[in-house]
């Protein structure tokens, strides 16, 4: 039996704790901006922010939360806008048909200058689910696919079959993860609500109500998304936005719909 130098065996404790330094983040809430329309999600470019209510969007100014500009596609037939992304330009929101089945899914595209409705993409009877949320990172689109539990569910499915789908730029699959069980457990019966990539290379992910941001990874094997911690946030989950305009900080942005707000946070 060999026995370690009480020394030796503690300076390298102290440098590997250096190499690797335990992984650790905070949230703290900035602002808040009440918004009547804030009921499913947010998304946020360099000037301004964007609420998805179902059929509707609005515009408002990061400065003050002035109302700038509406779109209403009660007409068109739109009933479930799920959330948003802002990308060169271009308002992509999830769209789906819930809760009615089969589940029906499509991406929507708007001009974010104008919220001019400039193009869509259509799933159809969506192989994997109902569309929640949707970025884009490293030229590749990542969406999210709910499943849900009860009177919501789609057959014989719950919410175990709720995933991360990554697709290329001409919506052709590439990979596919599910969520660890702790998490679905978290997310029942409703589902994953919302989702954004960070500048730091981890994704951000949302269930429906608990005021919770959990932080995941992709996996170096197999098809389970790693989690990694869970934030308290001012939100009550469903939709949610990072500011990528923001150099050196990451800004999230959420809502409260039972108070109606638009919530700021930084996640240092």
């Amino acid at each position: 039996m060999v026995l370690l130098n009480p020394l030796l065996l503690y300076t390298f404790l102290l440098l590997l704790s250096a190499l690797f330094p335990a992984f650790s983040q905070t949230l703290t809430p900035l602002r808040e901006f009440d918004v009547k329309e804030a009921k499913q999600a947010v998304a946020v470019d360099a000037g301004h922010f964007y609420v998805v209510n179902n059929s509707t969007i609005t515009k408002h100014a990061k400065a003050d939360g002035k109302l700038i500009a509406t779109w209403d596609g009660t007409k068109e037939g739109v009933v479930h806008l799920n959330s948003g992304v802002v990308i060169q330009g271009k308002l992509y929101c999830a769209n789906s048909n819930y809760p009615e089945i089969p589940m029906t899914s499509s991406v929507e595209i708007f001009d974010a200058k104008t919220l001019a409705h400039v193009g869509t993409h259509s799933f159809g009877i969506a192989q994997h689910g109902s569309l929640t949320w949707l970025d884009r990172k490293d030229g590749h689109w990542f969406i999210g696919f709910a499943h849900y539990a009860g009177k919501d569910s789609s057959e014989g499915r719950d919410v175990r079959w709720t995933s991360l789908v990554k697709y290329d730029m001409e919506w052709r699959q590439v990979e596919a993860w599910v969520f660890p069980k702790n998490l679905i457990d978290l997310f029942s019966p409703k589902s994953n609500s919302g989702g954004a990539w960070g500048a730091d290379g981890l994704l951000y992910c949302t269930g429906h109500d608990r005021a919770e941001v959990y932080v995941l990874k992709l996996p170096r094997s197999g098809y389970t998304l790693q989690h990694i911690s869970t934030l308290p946030a001012p939100i009550e989950g469903q939709g949610i936005a990072i500011d990528r305009s923001v150099a050196g900080k990451t800004l999230l942005y959420g809502i409260q719909r039972g108070k109606h707000t638009v919530t700021v946070s930084e996640i240092r």
